[in-house]
């Protein structure tokens, strides 16, 4: 790796870490996500409204998950009591809201708050919401201050309460005074509406009745726990017969659906994520690194075989097949010779008075050996060979000792 290349990779590397660092102390956002399920502990989640009031009515609480529509197909095995819908949007298909609203002609109370009511649902009970904007330059903003509170006097000394945060707000523009009771109020700090709105109603219903609140968020968490808000959720539940059965809709949930990404745990948690994000960075530095840094493997290319014993082997087995022992004997002899002159410098066929000795000091062989087989040698030259003469002088030349005569192969 070239210097250029290790300073590069350095500055990347600080760099990464740096925005490592601002990202650990960076404080987390607050998560606004209307979720509204009993289990979350988010500003608009509902874990407090739903601990406390499950905890107080125990042996009366009940939990349905499945849609209203499928619960009420049996109402006649269900007992009379409250069903409690609680999320920024209950919208009702037509079949699901008369059997809802069956089931409340019988005497029951269906208690809904939600910022959407769904248009079929409103129009059965001849009602208008409305949502409450402030101009500002032409333009629509939030209220920075809103006000609830109940109408029925008993509970005037607990309220107003005011709302710490900017929301959206509902309230129904239109009610039918024959059948509807007003039972709570939203004010918003505007001084062009001094009145306050309707965002808290009871709708008779056959013998039973149908209680809607536009403000869910009085019921998350934020709401209850800022100074002493849990007194609004507990005079606004002081209109549900606590001694009759609460049915607690978990179907119409925004925050209901399940995780079904592998990753979700990781991602929720900011270390995790983190160390997620940096392993895959690592994988992709060590691949492009590492794989410029190694060379391709190089293969490994066996050496070719010597195979002149093989070769001689065919050559010998040849000459025996076709029973040409005497050029076979010939040829024996001639390699032979072809060695002493090559290797040991001596001529085979101008045989002096040295010639022995020399080639016995040379070869470690005795000089009676030496003579013996040269003049087996020189008697076969002189006739046609026969398979014994072959296999004499093989024989005698297969004991002549070469070992000596390779170390004196570079001295003489």
């Amino acid at each position: 790796m070239s210097r250029f290349y290790k300073i590069a990779l350095g500055v990347f590397i600080l760099l990464i870490a740096f925005l490592t660092y601002l990202e650990a102390i960076e404080p987390t956002p607050i998560n606004w996500y209307p979720s509204y399920a009993k289990q979350d502990k988010i500003p608009l989640g509902t874990y407090v409204f739903y601990e406390n009031w499950k905890a107080s009515n125990t042996d009366n609480f009940k939990e349905i998950n499945i849609p209203p529509f499928e619960y009420l197909s049996d109402s006649a095995s269900i007992e009379n009591g409250t069903y409690f819908f609680l999320n920024n949007y209950v919208n009702f298909d037509e079949d699901e809201l008369n059997k809802l609203l069956n089931w409340v002609e019988k005497g029951n109370t269906a208690f809904i708050a939600s910022d959407v009511f769904g248009e079929h649902f409103l129009d059965t009970l001849n009602l208008e919401t409305k949502p409450y904007n402030k101009k500002i330059e032409n333009e629509i903003s939030f209220i920075p201050k809103t006000e609830l509170d109940l109408v029925n006097p008993n509970f005037s000394q607990d309220g107003p309460f005011e709302v710490p945060h900017e929301f959206s707000s509902i309230y129904f523009s239109k009610i039918d005074t024959l059948k509807t009771t007003i039972l709570g109020t939203v004010k918003y700090d505007d001084d062009t509406i001094s009145e306050p709105q309707i965002n808290f109603i009871e709708n008779e219903f056959g013998e039973g009745k149908i209680v809607l609140h536009s403000t869910p968020e009085a019921f998350g968490n934020y709401f209850m726990l800022k100074n002493n808000n849990f007194k609004y959720a507990e005079n606004v539940l002081a209109y549900i017969d606590q001694d009759q059965p609460i049915y607690w809709d978990n179907y119409y949930k925004t925050g209901k659906a399940q995780p079904t990404s592998l990753l979700y745990i990781i991602m929720q948690n900011k270390p995790f994520k983190w160390a997620y994000y940096l392993m895959i960075i690592a994988s992709v530095l060590f691949i492009i690194f590492e794989g410029k840094r190694k060379q391709r493997a190089i293969p490994v290319v066996k050496p070719l075989k010597n195979q002149s014993y093989e070769y001689t082997q065919t050559i010998a087995d040849l000459y025996l097949e076709k029973k040409q022992v005497d050029e076979l004997t010939k040829k024996r002899i001639q390699h032979f010779k072809e060695y002493i002159r090559t290797e040991m410098k001596l001529d085979p066929d101008k045989k002096g008075d040295e010639f022995y000795p020399i080639l016995a000091d040379k070869t470690e062989n005795s000089i009676d050996f030496i003579k013996e087989l040269f003049e087996n040698i020189e008697a076969v030259e002189n006739k046609k060979a026969t398979a014994q003469d072959y296999e004499n002088i093989s024989k005698g030349i297969h004991k002549f000792k070469y070992a000596n005569a390779r170390k004196t192969k570079n001295i003489v």
